[in-house]
């Protein structure tokens, strides 16, 4: 028999097929949950001047003047992951919501005061509740079904308050995306994170022909929520802004899902004896990326965004990383078409890898090569999508960061690494972590096509072993749960990166209900 096949029944092989998934493509994931890569190999933090460039008065001026000449050359898109469920968001609601009975002020006043983390999180969403953006459509659903929003916070009695909020006879939040929330307050009234963007959006992707051009990806389930509300407010922000919007909307293919095992890595089987496919997380999303047509792409999380008073400085460094892109694909592209024009004398090849050692960190190549192999070295080092990504300096320990990273074969490049990449078990490794200096916020501009105007096949540039292995539940049954190499961890491990600092002000998400309080998303 087909060892590719040993797992698996008839019943199972149509059923990896009609996923899209393939059987080789199982196989090799029931030997990642058997035999897990190795963690990664830090070599050392990235920090100022070593990994990480600092932009200086001067330099700022270029790159912004950079990003205004190049602007009519490229075309423009934001791409924006917008999948992800507000569940975290109202995680502490969620809790108090389940218990059944009524839930009074008193009783979590009291908790709050012996040190209940979660009595204080709520008494800090009641106590704030007339804040909140959403405080008004709150009031106005709770009258619709007759309470009184006002008389139950007199009264200190929040249950039915928590269930207006995540029901959906009142807001429906429990099961709302989160770019569907409403997170900042305006006169006109209140918008959405996904407002947000499209607002955002105008200042920077919007091109010569005054087109802006979005991408979000969304679960299935919640993609006419989205186009319903764009059409609600598609012709008022573009006329607002002057800027006609093109937003496409797209979904995680089946075909990235990943299978589940049982704590034997053994196929997992629900009660019916069926596999069980799982979402591959955010990194499955590189296949939607290798979609878009744009050539210069902007990453950001549906939830870093701040009200209009705050925007400026945002919108300015997204230009400013935008002009560093331009620079360094222009060099790289006039290199390229150097080394592709044959014969190539021995300066050329220095200069390339001068610059690649400067600019991007990297070896200049094996030792003792001739000429040509230099050179076909050097193409191959080159040839491949670029990205320039922001990083905040660190003031807390949010996770992921930037790091020089030695590979498996022994080369050494700048990643982003999340800390379940790193192992715990290594002092030195986890000295290194603990020495981070800046952290990622998610805040990429990316060249995806190559010095003769093709795209790139962007999945060839992912590190297949950098996956993720964690530990679920189903059905009362523990499982292990395999995820993709993270979008810009390992599925963009292959890319040549740039890291450039970019001030706090630029980073303000919101992971829980509660960060809508913060000076940052609260009118002026």
């Amino acid at each position: 028999m087909d060892t590719a096949k040993a797992h698996f029944s008839p019943e199972d092989l149509s059923e990896i097929e009609a996923h899209g998934l393939g059987v080789e493509e199982a196989q090799r994931q029931l030997e990642l949950f058997k035999k897990p890569p190795p963690y990664m190999d830090l070599v050392r933090t990235c920090t100022r001047g070593d990994g990480i460039r600092v932009l200086d008065e001067r330099e700022e001026k270029d790159f912004m003047r950079t990003y205004e000449q190049e602007a009519s050359r490229h075309q423009y898109l934001k791409f924006v992951p917008a999948s992800g469920a507000a569940t975290r968001m109202f995680k502490v609601l969620h809790r108090y919501g389940g218990r059944g009975k009524e839930i009074w002020s008193d009783e979590i006043a009291g908790q709050a005061r012996r040190g209940d983390k979660e009595a204080q999180q709520l008494q800090e969403f009641m106590g704030g509740l007339r804040k909140f953006p959403f405080f008004e459509r709150l009031r106005f659903r709770m009258t619709q079904a007759g309470a009184s929003l006002e008389a139950l916070l007199d009264q200190g009695r929040f249950a039915e308050i928590i269930h207006a909020v995540l029901d959906e006879e009142g807001l429906g939040y429990a099961h709302l995306p989160k770019g569907l929330i409403l997170f900042h307050a305006y006169p006109e009234g209140p918008r959405t994170a996904f407002e947000e963007h499209l607002v955002e959006g105008a200042a920077y992707v919007a091109a010569e022909d005054q087109v802006c051009r979005l991408h979000f990806t969304v679960s299935p389930e919640a993609r006419p929520r989205f186009l319903d509300l764009l059409e609600k407010v598609d012709a008022s922000y573009g006329d607002r802004y002057g800027v006609s919007y093109q937003v496409a909307f797209s979904s995680q293919k089946r075909s990235t899902d990943t299978l589940a095992v049982d704590l034997q890595n053994r196929p997992f089987r629900d009660q019916k004896g069926r596999l069980l496919f799982r979402p591959g997380g955010h990194g499955a999303l590189i296949e939607n990326l290798n979609d878009l047509n744009g050539d210069i792409l902007f990453i950001k999380n549906i939830d870093n965004v701040v009200p209009d008073r705050l925007k400026a400085e945002t919108l300015r460094w997204k230009k400013l990383l935008a002009g560093v892109l331009l620079r360094l694909q222009k060099k790289v592209f006039g290199f390229m078409e150097r080394l592709a024009s044959e014969p190539v004398d021995r300066d050329v090849l220095e200069q390339v890898s001068t610059f690649l050692k400067d600019e991007f960190g990297l070896s200049p190549g094996p030792q003792r090569a001739t000429e040509e192999e230099q050179r076909r070295f050097l193409m191959k080092r080159l040839n491949r999508p670029i990205r320039v990504c922001g990083m905040v300096k660190k003031e807390r320990d949010p996770g992921g960061g930037p790091f020089w990273v030695r590979d498996r074969r022994g080369a050494v490049s700048p990643q982003i690494v999340e800390t379940a990449q790193i192992d715990p078990d290594s002092q030195e490794q986890q000295d290194i972590l603990a020495s981070s200096t800046h952290f990622n916020p998610v805040d990429i501009v990316c060249g995806v096509r190559d010095f003769q105007g093709q795209p790139f096949d962007l999945r060839t540039f992912v590190d297949p072993e950098a996956v993720f292995i964690t530990v679920k539940s189903k059905e009362g049954k523990d499982l292990k749960a395999l995820e993709h190499p993270g979008l810009w961890n390992g599925g963009m491990a292959g890319w040549l990166t740039l890291f450039v600092e970019v001030p706090p002000v630029t980073f303000n998400p919101v992971k829980t209900v509660n960060d809508l309080l913060k000076k940052e998303h609260q009118p002026a």
